[in-house]
């Protein structure tokens, strides 16, 4: 065994005490080397005051040394005062042992900017509504239950649980026709787009004409060229997409418009799906990213129900409980099922088994249709206060993309984003501007806005977020 760790016991015999790492180098016998290695741990601080020691006989097997070696070794450094040594109590560093040398400091990392103390960034839930107790009984429920495979290398579809749980939850609720063999458990939207990007997508892509810059930038890094495709209060211009050339695939938000709001007009809805049972080969990609949450208006189902062999659904928890618990989903046609399977590799590397275990018990239970439907009003309610507020201190700026989702899109006189953003980021408020999210192509004439996302602040704060965003507005009047 390597003199210089200290390991468990082996080959069967008792494991003791706790492990100690120790590099017994250098001259002199082995109870001299001991002790200096123990010695130097102590005074560089490494073992700190009241560290407690393993027993000798157990540091003994563990290093291959002679019991009494150690014990001397022990006794010496108790009466160097290094150590304390006390009946029933075993051994430990001293209290006042030799100051520890300073570590060595690295150079000064340069300082961050100073995050914003509000914020109304869009897409992002608010974090303190995440269901804990639920969640917790939901995980400890799973794990009792869960067979002992489920702790083996992982299954790159996902687990069987969860994608039973996902085919029940998103045909009864988002009209998606499948089953779970289709399904393939990724760990969110990009991670999803990055996987298609890296052998299914090919060539050019039409994408609407305003989205994430973040996602363009995934699709960009892979040899993927876009097309925008126009946008307006109907959602994407999919008659567009007939003459558009060498253009196989579209990836679009139908459900809710990101970010302008809106779904996508049943006529529009009905020319992609013409188009892409038009052409060989060719596929819808469906951003179904906050599904869940709708207000003044009946849900609109999943385009996917109108061609499951030729949509692939893509959802996420992201919106509906917390981007940390990276869970997503694929539902892919037959066909294309192998193929990504082949692309995400042999074993799951993104998607722990204890969270896919406790969603699919989560919304088994109905403790997610029951988070999602306290969260819809919670929504609802800060929607409405937004728009109450912004209608009697801004009654000049028009709201729109409020009948669903988290964040709605504030229209500003032109030339003023910016500014705004600025003035906002100088009271302490977190803004994102519409130009963002424009593609770079766009055919579509710029406007300036705002992406107000009420979702974000807690609720104590979230007062504070309208009066600083108002606060800010007066500065474009005229």
């Amino acid at each position: 065994m390597p003199e210089n760790w200290v390991n468990p016991a082996l080959g069967g015999s008792p494991v003791t005490g706790a492990d100690l790492h120790l590099e017994l180098s250098g001259d002199g016998s082995r109870r001299a080397r001991l002790t200096r290695a123990l010695r130097e741990a102590i005074r560089t601080g490494r073992l700190t005051p009241g560290t407690r020691l393993p027993p000798y006989r157990s540091l003994a097997t563990d290093l291959g040394l002679a019991r009494n070696t150690v014990a001397e070794a022990y006794a010496e450094l108790v009466a160097e005062g290094w150590l304390v040594a006390r009946q029933g109590a075993g051994t430990s560093v001293a209290p006042r042992a030799a100051a520890r040398e300073p570590v060595p400091r690295r150079p000064a990392a340069p300082a961050r900017p100073r995050r914003p103390v509000l914020s109304l960034v869009q897409g992002q839930p608010d974090a303190a509504s995440f269901p804990r107790s639920a969640w917790a009984v939901s995980a400890r429920r799973a794990l009792n239950a869960a067979p002992n495979e489920a702790f083996g290398p992982g299954d790159p579809r996902g687990r069987p649980e969860l994608r039973r749980a996902l085919a029940d939850y998103l045909a009864r609720v988002r009209g998606v026709r499948t089953d779970p063999e289709r399904i393939v458990v990724c760990a969110g939207f990009a991670h999803a787009l990055r996987l298609l990007s890296g052998g299914l997508l090919r060539g050019t892509l039409a994408v609407e004409a305003y989205g994430l810059a973040y996602h363009r930038g995934i699709l960009d890094a892979a040899g993927i060229r876009t097309l925008p495709l126009s946008v307006d209060e109907h959602g994407a211009r999919t008659d567009r997409l007939a003459s558009a050339k060498g253009v196989r695939a579209a990836l679009l938000t139908p459900a809710h418009q990101f970010p302008t709001g809106g779904p996508l007009h049943p006529r529009r809805r009905s020319q992609v799906v013409d188009w892409v049972r038009a052409g060989s080969g060719r596929i819808l990609l469906e951003d179904d990213y906050d599904g869940e949450f709708r207000y003044d208006r009946q849900p609109v189902g999943a385009v996917q129900g109108l061609d499951p062999e030729r949509v692939v659904y893509l959802g996420s928890v992201s919106k509906s409980l917390s981007p940390a618990l990276r869970v997503g989903w694929m539902v892919l046609p037959g066909h294309l099922v192998d193929e990504v399977l082949a692309l995400k590799g042999e074993r799951e590397a993104w998607t722990g088994v204890t969270d896919q275990l406790t969603l699919a018990d989560f919304i088994d239970s109905g403790a997610y249709d029951r988070h999602v439907r306290r969260m819809r009003q919670r929504y609802r309610d800060r929607r409405d206060r937004l728009v109450a507020t912004l209608s009697e201190r801004a009654p000049h700026l028009r709201v729109s993309g409020i009948a669903a989702g988290l964040h709605a899109v504030l229209r500003l006189p032109p030339g003023s984003e910016a500014s705004v953003v600025r003035a906002a980021a100088r009271r302490g408020l977190e803004l994102e501007g519409l130009a963002p999210y424009r593609h770079p192509d766009s055919p579509d004439a710029p406007y300036d806005g705002l992406v107000i996302g009420y979702a974000t602040p807690p609720d104590h704060a979230f007062g504070d977020a309208l009066d600083a965003l108002c606060r800010t507005l007066p500065a474009v009047r005229g």
